[in-house]
């Protein structure tokens, strides 16, 4: 099965924007393919990498009606030429700077800083790479719009000692009066 029949399923069941990156290295080829991409759904979103050719592309592809989420970002002024260009959203990797030794959350912070003086920047902050829920808590805190979330972290989310004990207690004491 090919990836543009994959991603024509999902954004029939996705209610909600599908993201899909663009392969080219060119202005020109990201446009190409970023056109017929485009058509796979009715929310495409397309992901463009935060590179002058990159920059260029997003630049283009609103007056043609297509959203773009600028990717690979690491740095405030990465994401502020993002949102010039006129990107829809911005990914930051916040995980991927902890890993090198950098506060993501410190990067987070400094573009909702940054987007929230400016009412021509309309750009969203998509927090990537969360390595835990930490990380969802603050970037929750700082205003980022939307945040991806791996399924083992939605798990330890979920998961809180005082909940279970709680249930079991629940249970314990709906067998001394009979329910159950």
């Amino acid at each position: 099965e090919g990836a543009e029949t994959l991603i024509r399923k999902i954004s029939k069941e996705v209610k909600g924007p599908v993201n899909v990156e663009v392969t080219g290295l060119t202005a020109e080829e990201m446009v190409r393919e970023a056109k017929v991409m485009a058509t796979w759904g009715d929310e495409m979103v397309i992901k463009i990498p935060i590179t002058p050719e990159g920059l260029k592309t997003v630049k283009i592809l609103p007056s043609e009606g297509i959203r773009t989420n600028v990717t690979l970002l690491f740095s405030a002024s990465q994401a502020i030429l993002a949102a010039k260009a006129g990107a829809t959203y911005v990914c930051p990797f916040l995980g991927r700077l902890d890993d090198i030794g950098f506060n993501g959350l410190d990067l987070i912070q400094q573009i909702r800083g940054i987007y929230d003086n400016y009412d021509d920047i309309e750009t969203r902050i998509i927090v990537a790479s969360i390595r835990n829920p930490i990380h969802v808590i603050e970037a929750g805190l700082i205003g980022a719009e939307i945040v991806t979330i791996p399924p083992a972290i939605i798990e330890q989310m979920v998961k809180h000692p005082l909940t279970d004990k709680g249930i079991a207690q629940f249970l314990e004491d709906a067998k001394k009066i009979g329910i159950n």
